[in-house]
């Protein structure tokens, strides 16, 4: 017999033991191993700041002189006729509580209440628009 052979050989024994059992603690169940090896999230929240810097706004538009002109027409025409609480589809920015910039919304509604101290108005369903931040202001007319 080679040298070699007989090195293969030598641990043949091995084969036939039985798996050595720890004598100080229990023996860990499949579950709590395969958990050993399972992937873990490193960087905790950063899955999250990133779909948050990846999300878009918009950044707010200023009114020229005639959008302004037409908007004021048109609060002018509602107010003096709130008893009737005319119709409105109204556009306007919602600033981002997180982030620079925002989103524009339309809605349409009949207008319940102008708060002109405030400067906001106030549709029948609760909604209250910032006058400031409105776009459009279409108010249905007769």
């Amino acid at each position: 017999m080679q040298a070699n052979e007989k090195d293969t050989h030598r641990y043949d024994d091995l084969l036939t033991m039985a798996h050595p059992e720890p004598h100080t603690r229990p023996r860990m169940s499949r579950h709590d191993r395969a958990a050993q090896f399972s992937p873990f999230a490193a960087l905790t929240g950063h899955g999250e700041a990133m779909e948050e810097t990846a999300r878009l706004t918009d950044q707010k538009i200023e009114p020229g002189e005639i959008q302004l002109a037409e908007l004021n027409d048109n609060l002018y025409y509602i107010q003096s006729h709130l008893s009737e609480k005319p119709a409105a589809t109204i556009t306007y920015f919602i600033p981002d509580a997180r982030k620079d910039g925002g989103e524009y919304r339309t809605v349409t509604g009949r207008v319940r209440h102008i708060a002109e101290a405030e400067q906001f108005v106030e549709l029948t369903d609760g909604t209250r628009i910032p006058i400031g931040d409105m776009l459009s202001l279409q108010a249905e007319k007769p």
